[in-house]
């Protein structure tokens, strides 16, 4: 494999890296344990200075790093700002959380005092994090910010197509004031990872990615008793019920099909919608669909961008073209976009059959898969049978009732009246074939720590 950056809406190869030796990712672990030494032991304190320091660097230099992200994987630049911002959202989340979050805790247990047993949160060392393109930033910084707040250390092994990107992320951490190698960036081939968690200095593995690649690298650690967590595709439900407000369902439904080019594993990519809405919502959503406009991501009156390679455009034009041949209905919509760079087509599939192909698979790009249901159990039933899990969304004007079909829903996470979602407050991660593990808030935190007890038992106790 190689590293480098192909502008998606040129075609232009800006710039290629070598693919990293065994001795360079030996010297990459190398360099993380070395920080983790004394990262490990640095207080909390002063961790959190670092991490607001990259904040602010994030901050003043928003502009700048979103016009890489949009270089390197085509997203709007208006999205790629808002990717930036989210990063100093979760940065700074840590900065006021953490302390209290890593803080010992006393545990009340018979025969014993007060303060007599305690778990203590441990860093258990240098971390490998397989990250990808869609989300340059946003990815890196949603492993990182905890795991470096609670000590640990990252070799990061981000997309091969956002090199610029993953370089960017060391050299912000580098610069930040803490130990060099905090987080140390590797160009691996994919065959790495025999070599990297099998090392004994490298203690856990976070991936994002396909379900191909988490199977792999789940595999991998397995066999070297490493624990994983992965978050990988994902299909999600975006469930309209009778009482909801078409208008805003509509809309919301453009907007979360579309976002990042409809290239998000919790975008909002099976329309759900009850009977009595059906025609009119497919009506207005074709409409809101073609007035999407295609053309150069930098331009901040783009509203749809090229997706981030040409083979992730012949993909899925191949997933397309076999949901065609097996009877769906394929439409595309809109103006046509530009022959130059890698764009698709707008395209609204109906007449899915539930259990069919077409429907198990994960379409990443503009490509709706809207489903006509008779009511509210059938809505759940379409929803669920999936063989993903990672987000979904009920609309609905009764909120109380839109929580209880939300909890039907067999899904990490679900959103009433908005697709779903990510903040730097509200945990992220999926069940079934999504993945497992969850990330941001205290429990994102706590996935690579060692939770220690330490009990102070009575040395005249009888045995």
């Amino acid at each position: 494999m190689s590293y480098q950056t192909t502008n998606p809406y040129t075609g232009e190869v800006v710039k290629t890296f070598p693919t990293a030796t065994e001795a360079e990712i030996d010297a990459a672990v190398a360099k993380a344990d070395a920080a983790f030494r004394t990262w490990r032991s640095t207080p909390v304190a002063e961790r959190l200075v670092v991490l607001d320091r990259v904040a602010d660097r994030l901050e003043a230099d928003g502009r700048e790093c979103a016009r890489t992200i949009t270089l390197e994987m085509g997203k709007l630049i208006g999205e790629a700002e808002a990717e930036v911002a989210l990063c100093v959202d979760m940065l700074r989340y840590y900065v006021r959380s953490a302390a209290e979050q890593l803080a010992p805790r006393f545990l009340p247990a018979a025969g014993y005092g007060d303060t007599d047993v305690q778990l203590i949160a441990e860093p258990q060392g240098v971390l490998y994090a397989v990250e990808p393109w869609n989300f340059p930033f946003y990815q890196v910084v949603r492993i990182g910010a905890p795991q470096l707040a609670a000590g640990n250390t990252l070799v990061l092994k981000h997309a091969s197509n956002v090199p610029q990107s993953a370089l960017l992320m060391e050299r912000l951490f580098a610069e930040a004031g803490g130990p060099e190698g905090l987080i140390v960036n590797v160009f691996a081939a994919h065959d790495a990872s025999e070599q990297i968690l099998g090392d004994d200095r490298v203690r856990a593995v976070a991936l994002t990615g396909s379900e191909a690649a988490g199977a792999s690298v789940a595999v991998i650690a397995a066999k070297n008793l490493k624990k994983s967590t992965l978050e990988l595709g994902g299909a999600d439900a975006f469930i309209v019920l009778e009482d909801a407000e078409l208008d805003k369902a509509v809309a919301w439904a453009v907007f979360g099909r579309h976002w990042n080019c409809g290239q998000v594993c919790c975008s909002s990519k099976r329309i759900i919608v009850v009977d009595s809405l059906y025609e009119e919502f497919v009506e207005r959503y074709r409409a809101g669909v073609a007035r999407l406009v295609p053309g150069d991501p930098m331009n901040p009156d783009t509203t749809l961008a090229p997706l981030s390679s040409q083979s992730a455009v012949d993909e899925l034009a191949g997933k397309v073209r076999a949901a065609r041949e097996a009877g769906v209905a394929v439409e595309e919509v809109g103006v046509p976009v530009p022959a130059q760079g890698a764009f698709f087509q707008p395209t609204l599939m109906t007449g899915i059959p539930v259990g069919s192909p077409t429907a198990s698979t994960e379409f990443f790009g503009p490509v709706s898969s809207i489903f006509r249901v008779e009511d509210e159990d059938d809505a759940v039933r379409v929803a669920n049978s999936s063989p993903f899990g990672l987000g979904g969304s009920v609309f609905s004007t009764d909120v109380r009732h839109a929580q209880r079909v939300a909890r039907r829903l067999d899904t990490g996470m679900v959103y009433i009246n908005q697709p779903t979602g990510v903040a730097a407050d509200i945990p992220f991660g999926g069940v079934k074939r999504s993945g497992y593990g969850r990330e941001l808030v205290d429990l994102g935190l706590k996935e690579f720590v060692n939770e220690k007890v330490i009990a102070v038992a009575d040395i005249n106790g009888r045995f």
